[in-house]
């Protein structure tokens, strides 16, 4: 799976996907392949102020628990209830169905993001 070009990525492999106010968050395909067999999605309700670093909810694996964490500040307007149901599409599809949630911001400027290119050599598939 190649890794997509109109997304930012962060050091903890969260993926941030801009859309005029509106930022798409998921996790790589490098974080679902280290996880591994996900069983659990747990992310915050719809309307939840969230901050900078703060976390959207969690993923569990039969390895282990991981916080998803914001590098933007908004409100969550969406959280994508497929993927609670069903949390083995973040293993086959985290850049598309496996998205988590849709965040309303201010400013869609976030410290510390990679683009695709730095991302890769950083962390190939």
């Amino acid at each position: 799976m190649t890794t997509p070009s109109d997304c930012q990525f962060s050091q903890s492999h969260e993926w941030y996907r801009i859309d005029g106010d509106i930022v798409t968050v998921g996790i790589t395909q490098f974080a679902a392949n280290e996880l591994t067999d996900i069983t659990y999605v747990e992310m915050q309700d719809e309307g939840t102020s969230i901050g900078k670093d703060e976390s959207l909810g969690e993923i569990e694996s039969v390895k282990t628990t991981s916080d998803v964490n914001s590098a933007f500040v908004g409100e969550i307007i969406k959280s994508n209830n497929e993927v609670v149901d069903d949390p083995s599409i973040l293993n086959s599809d985290p850049f598309g169905a496996g998205w988590l949630v849709k965040i309303r911001v201010e400013d869609t400027t976030a410290d510390n993001l990679m683009d695709q290119a730095t991302y890769d050599s950083k962390y190939p598939v």
